[in-house]
């Protein structure tokens, strides 16, 4: 299966161009589900359709759907309560019954996460085309699977795990309960999902579709884009401009002048401005956009060795020396860009050297690392 990731600021019409671009696969005869989590129906006023939490067969070879956060977040909670029903007891709380639930911030981008696993899963489709939310958000989200395991295993590492028989002796000698079975039964069902998506988004065939509208700030919203994607080793598919005008010479040719500028400055797939919000299949097949070109050229992040001297390259396009923080913990590297951080593992050859130093050149991160003699084998 493959997956496109459609990214870009709000108002850029990203929802209206991942449905343009799932309805260009399908009429080449691509199996293709298009992926919203938006609460409005924005994707279904695109196509023409109304969408919901069951998906809908738009034609053939189109299915779109937009899970209903609100389903999964309730059945999740009332199963946490079954669980917990003797820690709720303790502490005198009382139940919410499932008419009074209400998602929580996230839980749409959360619930979209996982019906990307779920469609990964079911092997129905050949192409995934995902709506992600604003550029901001949509970085967040992700990152959310390897912080999230990264969380489970650092409060609840394996070893503790291991040791759930002697839990109640522990419990009585310490004078406090232990963690419940259920508790780590629930931290393992989470980390296996979220190696699921983890899985989907480091496939070779997953890659970020990036969607703006060229102006200043849409050339902000695209240096970002791609700074966060790169530090996340996720692909840019293609970046398309939309909404783009026709050369004009009366009282647009202010604007249309100042998306040439920025049109210049990028290598992107223009999408032209159709002189109304489009709807509909007709209209969505009049953007033209360009084809899904899957897998694409991937993030690669070289070791390479001169003189005894490792250098770890990382792209890190539009990156500002200012901005820029290392720091070694042990095994990784936490990498701190602008907004955007990320707690990088070490390659095994780098973890049994000491960084030297680094630079930032031409959009690429060179960190400098020299073995250890002490943990570097002696025959080298």
């Amino acid at each position: 299966m493959r997956t496109l990731l459609v990214a870009g600021p709000g108002g850029s019409g990203r929802t209206t161009l991942a449905a343009a671009t799932a309805l260009e696969a399908s009429l080449a005869g691509t199996r293709t589900l298009v992926l919203s989590a938006d609460r409005g129906d924005s994707l279904g006023a695109a196509l023409g359709v109304v969408t919901g939490d069951k998906p809908l067969a738009v034609s053939e070879f189109l299915t779109a759907w937009r899970p209903d956060a609100s389903l999964g977040f309730r059945d999740d909670l009332l199963r946490f309560q079954e669980k917990a029903t003797g820690a709720l007891d303790l502490l005198g709380a009382s139940r919410l019954e499932g008419e009074e639930m209400t998602p929580l911030p996230g839980a749409e981008e959360l619930n979209l996460l996982r019906a990307l696993r779920d469609a990964a899963l079911s092997e129905r489709f050949e192409l995934v085309v995902v709506d992600l939310p604003a550029i901001p958000q949509a970085l967040s989200l992700l990152a959310l699977p390897e912080e999230l395991r990264r969380y489970i295993r650092r409060l609840l590492p394996a070893e503790r795990q291991a040791a759930r028989a002697l839990r109640p002796v522990l419990g009585r000698l310490a004078g406090v309960p232990m963690p419940a079975e259920w508790l780590y039964e629930a931290a393992g069902k989470w980390a296996g999902e979220l190696a699921a998506v983890e899985a989907v988004l480091a496939d070779p065939g997953t890659a970020v579709r990036i969607v703006a509208e060229p102006g200043p700030t849409g050339a902000d919203a695209v240096r970002d884009a791609r700074l966060g994607l790169a530090l996340r080793r996720l692909p840019v598919e293609a970046l398309v401009a939309n909404r783009v005008l026709p050369d004009e010479t009366g009282w647009l040719a202010a604007p249309v002048a100042q998306q040439r500028k920025v049109l210049d400055e990028w290598n992107a797939d223009p999408v032209p401005h159709l002189g109304r919000d489009p709807r509909g299949l007709d209209d969505l097949r009049d953007l033209a956009v360009p084809p899904v070109t899957l897998p694409a050229h991937p993030v690669e992040w070289p070791v390479t060795e001169q003189d005894g001297v490792f250098v770890w390259t990382l792209p890190l396009p539009g990156a500002v020396r200012g901005e820029l923080d290392l720091i070694r913990r042990g095994d990784e590297l936490v990498v701190t860009v602008g907004q955007f951080r990320r707690i990088v593992p070490l390659p095994s050859a780098l973890r049994r050297c000491t960084v030297e130093g680094a630079s930032l050149r031409d959009g690429e991160l060179r960190t400098r690392f020299v073995p250890d003699p002490e943990l570097w084998p002696k025959d080298r």
